[in-house]
């Protein structure tokens, strides 16, 4: 029995991509509850690769701070940035509903919790805009960077004195030990920085025979949008130094 219902599980996933190549980029709220109830069977770094996958093919966010941010609102499904991504997709994989995803969204996306009046956020100073506050915050999974392989220590900034973070030929070496949902957070040779951030992009892994990369992929004012690649040759080609790793379990 539980052979069969777990095979009924899996044999789900393809069926509800299917069902998702029908609609355009921005579901309604009645799409996203029928597919998170499809889905809330599935654990949960499976339900975040999901998501991602959801987005693949969305418009690149041209506005430098997020339109997210810019409109003061938490839904922005049209075009979205590396940071848009990752908030989005773990907020549907953890919640329910569309409404349980927003209220989840007003704690993990800031530093202490939004603010949200008529509609409109009224504290998005408070979020994060760095992507190592993310990780240090604990607020988007368990760092697993020292489990994915063997690190090293490099230049920190604003107030930490190094960070350590999986080389990217360790990285590559060790792609076996990466699951569905794990977040990848690339990190920036420290000679490259330009506002002392640590992080340069971030993307969720999809394991599939292979892991891949989901990630959104421009230049802000550019253009590009969401794309799914191999991880291995995303890692062979890409300007980070490594990466740091988050995964909920």
């Amino acid at each position: 029995m539980k052979t069969r219902t777990f095979l009924s599980q899996i044999s789900l996933i393809p069926f509800i991509i299917l069902l998702f190549s029908q609609f355009c980029f921005a579901l309604t709220n009645e799409e996203i509850r029928k597919f998170q109830s499809l889905l809330k069977a599935q654990p949960v770094g499976e339900r975040i690769a999901f998501w991602a996958e959801r987005f693949v093919g969305t418009p690149y966010d041209p506005d430098p701070m997020g339109e997210y941010v810019t409109r003061a609102t938490i839904v922005a499904d049209e075009r979205v940035d590396c940071m848009y991504l990752t908030f989005r997709a773990v907020e549907l994989a953890l919640s329910n509903t569309p409404e349980e995803a927003i209220e989840i969204s007003l704690d993990r996306r800031f530093h202490t919790k939004g603010i949200l009046k008529e509609g409109r956020v009224v504290n998005y100073h408070d979020r994060f805009e760095y992507g190592e506050d993310m990780i240090f915050s604990g607020k988007w999974g368990r760092e697993i960077t020292s489990e994915a392989g063997k690190t090293m220590r490099i230049k920190g900034s604003r107030g930490r004195d190094f960070v350590e973070i999986l080389p990217s030929e360790h990285l590559l070496k060790d792609l076996r030990k990466l699951k569905s949902g794990d977040i990848l957070f690339f990190v920036k040779k420290p000679e490259d920085r330009k506002v002392e951030e640590i992080i340069g992009h971030i993307g969720i892994v999809k394991v599939a025979r292979e892991a891949y990369l989901i990630h959104a992929g421009g230049t802000k004012g550019k253009g590009g949008e969401v794309k799914k690649v191999l991880l291995k040759d995303y890692i062979l080609k890409m300007p980070f130094i490594g990466a740091k790793i988050t995964r909920f379990d």
